[in-house]
């Protein structure tokens, strides 16, 4: 991860629209998890960024948000939108998009891993997660920030078997996982960002362009 750089930025900009070309590809399938997605990516960045994570490093872990359940695409329809609770056996089955998304992406040339970080994404600081069942710092950092935008994402929108939950019960929710579940630092990063009034919709601009923006 140390060798990225401004001399990387041509290969980024090469990848950055075949990653977008897969979210647009599955906003036609699946446009409820593709908004889902691109909220994610929002709420990752900004984590990223309160936990003080270079530019490039945050704009890698948008572009895996943005296609983090690319995987889904093999799910079922019929499991993917199940208003009501999952049977065992179709939970299994979901499970596998993490596994599915990292054979879509590790064809794709990066100098940083983002298959890996979906592969992840579902890992839990006590093992309990999947696929692997990783534990602690053997969880890419970058997948232990996506996994606490992912949950809070997930509670705070709507879902056809519940309606939203608000944000101050979503954030303690999170909190009590922290340490065991989700990592305690990408959990009080995504606090202070909510509590400090931080934006709760997705930014347009790549983490580049609005940094440059930002600065000129």
């Amino acid at each position: 991860m140390n060798s990225i750089h401004g001399a990387d930025t041509p290969l980024l900009k090469a990848l950055r629209p075949a990653i977008e070309m897969l979210a647009r590809a599955h906003r036609h399938r699946d446009k409820f998890t593709c908004q889902h997605q691109e909220r994610v990516a929002h709420f990752a960045v900004s984590i990223g960024a309160v936990l003080g994570l270079p530019v490039m490093h945050r704009e890698f872990l948008r572009l895996a948000a943005m296609v983090h359940d690319i995987g889904k695409l093999a799910i079922p329809a019929e499991i993917i939108n199940k208003p009501g609770k999952l049977s065992d056996p179709e939970y299994a089955i979901v499970q596998t998009h993490c596994s599915i998304g990292h054979d879509i992406l590790r064809q794709l040339q990066a100098p940083f891993p983002i298959a890996d970080i979906i592969l992840q994404h579902h890992e839990r600081s006590d093992g309990s997660g999947y696929p692997q069942g990783l534990r602690g710092d053997s969880i890419l950092r970058e997948a232990r920030i996506l996994a606490v935008a992912d949950a809070f994402d997930a509670m705070s929108s709507y879902r056809p078997y519940r309606a939203a939950l608000s944000e101050d019960f979503v954030l303690g929710e999170l909190h009590k996982m922290a340490g065991h579940l989700l990592d305690r630092e990408a959990v009080e990063a995504l606090s202070r960002h909510v509590l400090n009034g931080g934006a709760l919709h997705p930014a347009a601009a790549s983490v580049v362009e609005a940094t440059t923006a930002q600065e000129s």
